[in-house]
């Protein structure tokens, strides 16, 4: 891949904004090439009227977003929109007032998102923190299997993978850690991919300065110990995506230091599965608040969401 790609940006809303804040976008296309989005918003995150808000592209233009959760007087958080199956929308999100303490509702749309059912509990009972996606989309892998790229911040930071073979029924299989100081290693939200049957890959944010990665050769039974690679982060969120050429895209904001400034928003790509990166281009090089990016494709083209300034979502169209 050689040449700069055709990027297409506009905001999913513009002034004046529905809500004060808005964060953690994500992003899915429908079979009808319809494209969903939905974040977090309110007064500010963590705030009792947060709530998780959606809009539709349909003809060229965004709707009017709409908050389409109901739970009142408890913060909203991580929205993740996937399409579990043909005619089903899968909105994911968390729920609680601390982020230790998370619970995991999710609400099925058969409408592309116009109307939604009531919220469950994705794991009844679960006291853990959060099951199921905690930022970036499931991946359905070549044997049918849902992994959910999932973690909790209760203690030492960690990752893990939910599974599910029926979509009832979850089990965890953790991703592994060996490290000098484990107990001081934070590491979550990963984003998966799979490379061939079977053969499954992970890419988490950390507090080390740099992105680890984990990797799975039986549909993510079990994982390999997750180790550093040679890309920066700034213990913030970010997604990859693989094009049907094969090349895998990563957006995040390379940066080495834990909490660390989150502009640069950049693209990288691999052509080898994610062995080596190199940078593609910026999306955003202004200095401000450019984060939390959702990465989809379809076909040669890919499409992102973001947080901008914690003021509006940039939706994007890749075109390769």
């Amino acid at each position: 891949m050689n040449h700069l790609p055709i990027i297409t940006k506009n905001f999913i809303f513009d002034d004046p904004t529905p809500t004060p804040e808005c964060h953690a976008s994500t992003l899915v296309r429908l079979s009808d090439g319809t494209f969903v989005a939905a974040w977090f918003a309110g007064t500010k995150e963590s705030k009792n009227d947060v709530m998780i808000w959606c809009s539709r592209l349909e003809n060229g233009c965004w709707s009017a977003p709409v908050a389409v959760t109901t739970e009142q007087n408890i913060p909203h958080w991580n929205p993740v929109l996937f399409q579990t199956a043909e005619d089903t929308l899968t909105l994911y999100y968390k729920i609680g007032h601390r982020i230790p303490d998370w619970k995991t509702m999710y609400m099925t749309s058969n409408d592309g998102g116009k109307s939604w059912s009531a919220a469950r509990e994705l794991v009844p009972g679960d006291e853990s923190g959060g099951r199921g996606p905690v930022k970036n989309k499931p991946i359905r892998l070549s044997n049918g299997r849902l992994l959910a790229p999932a973690s909790v911040e209760r203690g030492p930071w960690r990752a893990f993978i939910d599974i599910t073979d029926d979509m009832i029924n979850w089990r965890k299989c953790p991703i592994p850690v060996l490290d000098s100081a484990p107990d001081t290693l934070n590491m979550i939200q990963p984003a998966l991919w799979e490379s061939s049957d079977g053969h499954v890959h992970a890419m988490m944010r950390t507090n080390r300065g740099c992105i680890y990665r984990s990797d799975s050769e039986n549909f993510g039974d079990s994982w390999s110990v997750a180790s550093p690679i040679d890309l920066p982060n700034n213990n913030s969120g970010l997604d990859c995506a693989m094009l049907s050429n094969g090349t895998l895209l990563l957006v995040c904001n390379p940066v080495s230091a834990d909490w660390g400034a989150r502009y640069p928003l950049s693209l990288f790509v691999s052509e080898d599965n994610g062995i080596t990166f190199r940078k593609l281009l910026d999306l955003e090089t202004e200095q401000g608040e450019y984060s939390y990016p959702s990465v989809i494709t379809h076909g040669s083209t890919a499409y992102a969401v973001y947080t901008w300034n914690r003021k509006k979502i940039v939706f994007c169209e890749i075109s390769f």
